[in-house]
C-alpha cells in the first residue's frame, strides 16, 4: 500500500501527516518483534555501554552539550 492509495492522506496538512506518521511508528515500535535491531546497532550499543562504564565522570549534561552547539555556530 502507498500513501497514493489512500486519498485523504492528500487532504491533510504537513503538521498532520507528521503526527499520522508518528501514530504510525508508535504502532510498529510498540511491538519489538516487528522491527529487528541490526547486530551493528547491538554491537555499537555494547560499545559505548562498555566506554560509559569504564569512565562514567567524562559524560556531560545536556545543557553543557546545548552550549558547545551554540559556540560552533
Amino acid at each position: 500500500m502507498r500513501a497514493k492509495d489512500i486519498p485523504e492522506i492528500a487532504k491533510l496538512s504537513a503538521p498532520e501527516k507528521i503526527l499520522l506518521i508518528e501514530d504510525l511508528w508508535d504502532s510498529i515500535a510498540s511491538d519489538e518483534s516487528v522491527v529487528p535491531v541490526p547486530k551493528s546497532h547491538r554491537e555499537e550499543l555494547d560499545s559505548r555501554r562498555k566506554r560509559y562504564e569504564s569512565a562514567p565522570g567524562k559524560l556531560i549534561s545536556l545543557e553543557e552539550l546545548r552550549a558547545r552547539i551554540e559556540k560552533r555556530k
